[in-house]
Formats: C-alpha cells, structure tokens, sequence
C-alpha cells in the first residue's frame, strides 16, 4: 500500500510470522475463545482479565506466601462468589441447579450510532410436544455413524408402522434415539438385516455379519417447558440437552445426504468444488447450529467449505511428494507420505466387489523386497501374489506398499491399485498455496454470502420435512433476522507530541504514520544482520538495513547508523552455526545484542529454528524479513517492519488518548492489569505434541499497551490451563510462586474453566500478599463464532464500508444474544476481504461491575491498539497477543515431535500425558519485551 494512501497497515502482513501466524482466514472445528478482562486480570476468548484494587504493597513475585489456611480459605470464598453470583444479581429467585452463577446482564447498551443489521439466525418456533429419550446399543458394535443410520433406518422402514406406535424417530448416529412421544414399549430388542447392496462398506466395522441385534431403551424424559422457562428468563440454566434433542432433529435429514464434520454439512452438490493440489480438494457446504436467544430459539446458518482428500490412485497422490516413482522413495520422502496417507481409507481397483481398507502406515520395504506368509503358510512376494493371484504385472515395484489391517496380520496394498476413498476430509495443516488458492475460491462479499446462505437454509427445506415439521411441531423462519445494532465511535490515538501529529482519530478502522512519531520509541545501540538469502548480495542487504534504520528513527526510534559487528551473509544449511557466530562476536566485544536483523533463507521452513535458537538458546530478540521483501526496499514495507521492531526493544506505537488522561472508567481509575491468554492444540494427527498455553499481561498501567508474555506446555488437548497458578523450588530464588491467565472455551466448558481459573488467579494474588484480592472481570472471547452481521441497507455509505461490510464498532448485545447472561458481539475492524467476522465476548465472572457501555467500549477501543500494524484487529488485543506467543512456543518444540511423523493414536491419554515435556525457557531479556510480535 502506497505511503500517501489511507489504509495503513494489514494485520494479517506476516513480516515476522510465518503465514499460518496470525489467526487463521478460515476455521475448522468448534468455536474456541479467548479471556480478556479488568481486575486482577481480564479474560475472553483469548483470555484475558483487568484488575482495578490497588497493587499489593510487595509486587514481587517471589514475595513469601501466605499460609495454606489463608489460601484455601480464599478458595472457598471464591467458589461460593461464583456458585451464589448470579442469584444475587438477579430480581426474581432463579429456578437453577447450576453450580457456577454467570453474572446477568447489568443492562443494555446506548452508546453509539443506532442502526439495524440482518444476521444470518433462523428464528425457530416450537410447538408442545411429549419428548422421549431413548438409549440404543448395536450388536455388533458399528463406529461408523453412517452405518448406524443405515441400520436404524432400515429399523424404521420395517417397524414404524408397528412396534414403534407410528412414531418417526429422530437419530444421532450413535447410542440416542429422540421420540415426540412414548413408543408403546420401554424397552424392545430387534433383529435388523443391512441389505448386502449397502454402498461402501467398511472392513474395520465388522460387516460381513449382516445381522445386527438393536436394543432400545427408555432413558429420560426432556422437558420443553425447561427450555420454555429459560427463554423467559425464568430460568437461568441453559436445557442443553433439550436444545440436543432439537439440534439432532433438524440434523437429522442433511446427516443422511451429506458428509457431516462437527456441526457442518459438506456434499459435491451443495456448490461447485474445486482443487487445492497436492491431492487435496474443496467441497461446499454449510453450518448449522440451534442457539437459545433473546427473540427465543434460533438457528444459525453459515456457508462454509472444507478440504478433502481427491478420489484419486495412491500413485497419483505420492507423485505429489516425489515426481519419479521408478526409483525407491527416501527415508525424508518416506516418512511423509506415511504421515500423510496414515489413516485414510483405499479401495482396491482390480476387484469389481471390494471392502475399504484403512492405511495404517506403510511398508519399509519396497514391493520388490517385500515378502509374507500366505493362508498356506507359503513364502511369496507380493509381485509374485498378484502375478499369480490377478495375473497383474505390478509397475512401481520400487514403491514401499501401503500397509491396512492388524500389526499381527498386516494387510500389503499395492499403490498402483489402491484408491482413495471420495468423501474423506482432509484434517492436516493446509500448505500456504493450498491457503490462498481455497481463500481465492471460497472468498465471498457481504452481498453475496448473505444471498447464498438464505438459498442454502430455503434449499434445506426444513418446513416441509415430516419429522422436522410434521413429527416434531418445529418451524423454521425462512428468511435472517433483522437486529438492532449500534456503530461506536472510533478511539483518539495518541502519538509522540514532536510528530506533525500527536493524535489521530482513525475513519473506518484504519489509519496511517504519515507525519506521526511513536508514542515511545524504543532505543537500538547493539545490532547487527545476518542475510541467509543466496539471492541477494550484500549490497542489498545492507541498503535494505539502511533504509529500515532509517525509518526507525523517522518514526521516534533512537537506533545507531552502525551496526556492532558488519553484516554479514551466512549459509542457509548453516543457520545455527551463524546465529552462534553472530552471538559469541557480539559478547567478544562486551555487548549485548539488542536486535539481531535476519533476512530469511529463499526456501521456507527454518523460522522456526531461527526463533527458537535466538530466543530459548542465545537471548538474542530477533527480527526476521522475507528474503523478497527485502529485495523491493519498499517504504511501506519499512514502515511496517518498524512497528514490530519498537514493541520488540521496549517501545510502545501508540495509545489510547482516553488512557493517557486517565478516562477509562475503572481501569484507569485505579491500578488495573489486563491479562490475555490461549490455548492451541496440535494439528490433527500428532499425538505426541502438547497443547501449549499462553498467558500475556499488561506492564504499563495506565496506557495497558504493553504485554508481557509466558507459555506452558500441558497435557494433549487439554483445555483448561494447567499452570495458572504454580509453586516451584527454584535453585537460586529459593521457593517461587508463579500464575497465569486463559483462552479457547466452548459454552458447555463455561463452568468448569471460570471455577478451576478463578480459584488459581485467587491463589496467585494471594502469593503476592495476604489477603490480597484484587476484583476481577473475567470474559471470554469467542473468536470463531459462526454468528454474520449483513447490513440492512447496502447502498447507504453511513452504514457500509468500501467493501460492503458493516462498518468497524458495529455491535450487538439485543435480539440474538442471550436470553439472561452479558454477553455482546463486536464487529471491531473492517474487513480486507471477504465478509466481516464479529467476535462474541461473554462475561463469566465481573467483581467490577462494568456497565455494558463500559465494556463495550473498552473492548472496542483496545482494538484500536494492536502493535503490528495501523487498522483495528477483529479480536481484543491481550488475547491475540496471547494467541501470537502460544504458536510462537510450538516452534520451540516441532523440531522434536513433528520430525518423526505421527505416533500411535492408540495410546491412552493418560500414557500421552506422562510423554509431556517442559517448553525451552525463554531468556529473561526476550521475555521482558513483545517477542511474539
């Protein structure tokens, strides 16, 4: 982007970040969250927490604990805070056996510029039914759901009209049958006979016995007047498992017509597919989920799409790692083809009549070596098998085989003849050119996403569908709702006052440093570069440190011209060996390296080791600068690596005006810390990586610009984190006490993490000092909801953006939030591509009483304070940071769990659990600034 334009900074430019950095385009899975608060901490979807009592007279952390006593008996308190908040918040007695109280909402917002948005929420209207819960167990036992449709289908077909009094049940693919009313028994067992012209069978589920023994028993009773009472705030405990019931009947239907992932839908006819390469491809489809509101229920409908495996020969998708398979494949090549086959499911070519194999590795060996023992106990090859068997001359001998079935008889597939199965999803990490080319493809306008997910819920019929509508007395709006929404004002930023301008108030999420200094620039007198580039000369490089230094200290930086040592150009297969060169030149002289500039080498994948030797080994923060980027010497490019640069050393780009004078309702009132934190799990597959847990928080009271980062490992996809709080013996400090704060919450997960993380921020605080409890607000942010808000009236300019989104600040706490608890959605950026995501913020705890204003305005305008670039960012500041350190501390480790490929996904959680390792320990210096960014 041209310096004299308006638009500034994209936060998503990766300077310093591999493309999969920053939070992804597009989601796979469930909603996860963040915390973000005030008080002792804040907390959202990427936690985080604010803090307003004043600081402990004794803010070391290794200040002498108080007494177990004192500990437990805040515990104790706490946990009767939270079990007794919502009662105490709420005018009529609540009818509510939940253990944990989530605050009420304290009112609705006014602040802001009224308008109407349509979100794409399906209103829903139920009528009285007498709904029956009944447990189903098949014998054999059948994993695979589609099976066990067709199984329970077959069941209705035969039995509808009989046995089952007429009713039409609805099914959940699993052990759970829902009913609009009792079956003439309480318990019944019946023979079921699959038809043999069932398409695709699976050989792992036991089909050759085509009989099944089908049991069905009354469970419960789920009461709609529960969920009745809740939508009239009469109740203040979400019915979850009468919404269950509702979510499996109107799931019911696409879950027979289409390949179900979590909650999505995906199919070749819901939408045109295309290619991604490498033997991947896109399918269309759409979300679905049943949420409780205020208008009542609602169903939220997204488009969306999915990455899937091409129906293609096995042969053809090896090709994809290794061009030439005449020859035998490399150890390198070899462990990931295995990697990437380990799991799907291959059919074979030559027989006309053919069951599904899983892969579950392959061979060492190639097919010209490789020898079994038949069912005659004879010794043949397997190019002699299938010479003699089929009478087919194999061609790729040199190829290892794909191996199905049990290690004690493993089962030899040739690749030439094996082909994947259609319909299975691609789960792994997309590469960056797969990335781009599904953006490029599934990439929609506002205009046009809104109109294709009304043509996708109008196509799902749900209103003519006989057990939805006929059997059930459910009713699905046809068309999205209209909300009321507000457009919050934009924050002034402040910026160094020897600047042309010392403030700005930026238009439409975004702004520019043209004629602006750093709030504070940060000081650079020890640097130097390394260039791991074989493309660019050390001219280059050196005009292209000249001209970023220069831009620094154009901007308010103080950065010496002279680097402590020359820049120099290193070896790309040599990286270690130069960043410990770099480092022992440095400490020759007596200096401490403050910044070290490396311009990366022209083939990806070594930033990550760049990072971890620079910042766990050496203690060297580190900037690093495509090779290509560098090459163009681009002003804006300048600019832009500047910000991250200041944040990194110490300094701070800008801040909120509000903050600065002291006007931010309870935060600036009295000292106030807000925390960011996250979890992220490894990518499908990799049962031997840890999740890792972030935790960031502010060191600057009142601007609260500045964050301060820690990462934990912990067990595999856990989700509460482990560490928050933690008591260790240290060698030299003698006993230490340690805390940290969190993100990635689904709503059923709500209690659980607001009990076991409040009581561990209560014990932290009182580490420092007894008695010290400072108020917190703890909320989670929920980034990937599915919720999009459309604008009323396209072609108002008021309303709209350049690119026909909603403008940045739009927000929602009304219609389709819920029924009872503070909860908000806020649209706080603008989009640069694509339709607007908002995110949702969900207050769990709030000892500080922020009115709704108050944090909404709060959360919007930290926004507008993310220091990698010059926009408004989607997600509140604390927790992205804390999502930035997280996957920054996955690089320290992918080295060692990642090489190998995937270890077996039979092992127990608890055998995963003990294999956990500690994160390298980040240098104190690295810790004491942004590093992540």
């Amino acid at each position: 982007m041209s310096r004299s334009g308006g638009g500034g900074r994209r936060p998503d430019s990766r300077h310093d970040q591999p493309t999969q950095a920053p939070a992804p385009p597009f989601q796979r899975g469930t909603d996860r969250g963040s915390h973000y608060g005030s008080g002792a901490a804040p907390s959202s979807s990427h936690a985080a927490s604010t803090s307003t009592a004043p600081a402990p007279s004794s803010p070391s952390i290794s200040a002498s604990a108080p007494s177990s006593s004192s500990v437990s008996t805040l515990v104790e308190e706490t946990e009767q805070k939270l079990t007794l908040a919502a009662l105490a918040a709420a005018t009529p007695p609540p009818s509510s056996s939940q253990a944990v109280g989530f605050p009420v909402r304290p009112g609705f917002g006014t602040v802001g510029r009224k308008c109407v948005v349509r979100a794409n929420h399906f209103m829903v209207q139920l009528a009285e039914r007498d709904i029956h819960h009944y447990d189903v167990s098949i014998t054999p036992w059948v994993t695979s759901r589609k099976i066990n449709r067709q199984i329970i289908s077959q069941l209705i077909n035969l039995y509808r009209l009989t046995d089952l009094g007429e009713r039409i049940p609805a099914y959940d693919g699993m052990k759970s049958i829902y009913t609009a009313g009792p079956l003439p028994f309480e318990s019944k067992e019946f023979i079921i006979n699959l038809p043999d012209s069932d398409p695709r069978p699976s050989s792992s589920t036991r089909l050759r016995e085509r009989q099944f023994r089908v049991v069905i028993r009354l469970a419960s009773k789920p009461d709609l007047y529960t969920l009745q009472q809740f939508l009239r705030r009469r109740h203040f405990e979400a019915p979850y498992e009468v919404i269950q019931v509702l979510a499996v009947v109107l799931r019911a239907a696409p879950s027979e017509k289409h390949t179900v992932v979590g909650r999505s839908f995906f199919s070749t006819d819901l939408g045109p597919m295309g290619q991604l390469g490498d033997g991947v491809e896109y399918w269309r489809g759409y979300f679905q989920s049943l949420r409780p509101t205020q208008m009542g229920l609602s169903l939220n409908i997204d488009v969306s799409a999915s990455s899937f495996y091409e129906p293609i020969l096995v042969t053809e998708f090896v090709q994809n790692y290794c061009r030439d398979l005449s020859h035998p494949l490399s150890d390198e090549v070899r462990l990931k083809v295995k990697k990437a086959l380990k799991g799907i499911k291959v059919v074979l070519t030559h027989r006309e009549y053919n069951n599904s194999h899983k892969i579950t590795g392959i061979s060492s060996q190639p097919m010209s070596q490789l020898m079994f023992t038949d069912d005659s106990a004879t010794r043949m090859s397997v190019i002699q098998y299938f010479r003699e068997r089929y009478n087919i001359a194999l061609q790729f001998t040199s190829l290892p085989a794909l191996v199905a079935g049990s290690e004690a008889r493993p089962i030899y597939l040739p690749m030439e003849l094996s082909r994947i199965v259609a319909g299975q999803r691609y789960a792994k990490r997309l590469n960056e050119r797969q990335v781009i080319a599904l953006l490029r493809a599934t990439c929609q306008r506002p205009r046009e996403r809104e109109e294709n997910i009304r043509m996708m819920a109008r196509a799902n019929a749900y209103n003519e569908d006989t057990l939805v509508n006929k059997e059930f007395g459910i009713q699905v709006a046809d068309d999205l709702t209209s909300v009321d929404a507000r457009i919050l004002p934009a924050p002034m930023l402040k910026y160094h006052e020897t600047g042309r301008e010392a403030s700005v108030n930026p238009g439409f999420g975004q702004w520019n440093m043209i004629n602006k200094k750093m709030f504070n620039g940060g000081r650079v007198e020890v640097w130097t570069c390394v260039n791991f580039s074989t493309r660019l000369n050390r001219d280059v490089a050196f005009q292209f440190c000249q001209g970023l230094v220069d831009m620094c200290n154009s901007k308010g930086m103080v950065f010496n011209l002279r680097p402590v040592i020359p820049i120099s150009s290193s070896n790309p297969n040599q990286i270690e060996k130069a960043l410990v060169d770099v480092h022992n030149r440095t400490t020759q002289q007596g200096k401490q390296l403050q910044l070290l500039i490396i311009i990366l080498p022209d083939v990806s994948g070594s930033y990550g080791r760049i990072k971890r030797v620079c910042e766990t080994e050496l203690g060297i923060v580190s900037q690093c600068c495509q090779p290509r980027q560098a090459s163009r010497l681009n002003m804006q490019y300048f600019e832009n690596v500047a910000l991250k640069i200041n944040v990194k050393v110490g300094g701070r780009n800008t801040v909120l005006v509000d903050a600065v004078q002291k006007r931010i309702p309870l935060v600036t009132d009295r000292p106030t810390i807000i925390f960011g934190a996250d979890v992220t799990h490894p990518q499908p597959g990799e049962d031997s990586s840890p999740s890792i847990a972030a935790v960031v928080a502010s060191m600057d009271w009142p601007e609260v610009a500045k964050y301060r980062g820690l990462v934990s490992a912990q067990a595999h996809h856990e989700e509460i984190i482990q560490d928050l709080y933690k008591s260790i013996q240290d060698p030299q400090r003698g006993f230490v006490h340690g805390g940290m704060i969190r993100d990635g919450v689904g709503e059923r997960q709500f209690s659980q993490v607001l009990l076991h993380e409040m009581n561990a921020i209560r014990q932290a605080c009182a580490s420092l000092e007894e008695g010290y409890a400072p108020p917190v607000t703890f909320v989670v942010v929920q980034k990937r909801c599915r919720t999009r808000l459309f604008p009323a009236e396209n072609n108002r300019c008021d309303l709209t953006d350049r690119s026909g989104n909603i403008l940045p600040g739009t927000v929602v706490d009304t219609e389709i939030c819920h029924p009872t608890e503070f909860d908000f959605y806020l649209n706080s950026h603008a989009a640069i591509q694509g339709t607007s995501r908002p995110t949702r913020y969900h207050v769990l705890y709030d000892e500080n009483r922020f009115t709704a204003d108050g944090l909404q305005v709060l959360t919007n305008n930290l926004c507008y304070t993310y220091a990698r670039c010059t926009r408004s960012v989607s997600v509140v500041p604390p927790a992205y940071y804390a999502y930035l350190a997280a996957f920054r501390a996955r690089y320290y480790i992918e080295d060692e769990t990642s090489a190998g490929g995937s270890t077996d996904g039979n092992r127990s959680t608890a055998e995963r659990n003990l294999a956990i390792r500690p994160l390298p320990v980040i240098k104190d210096n690295v810790k004491d600034v942004m590093f992540y960014c």
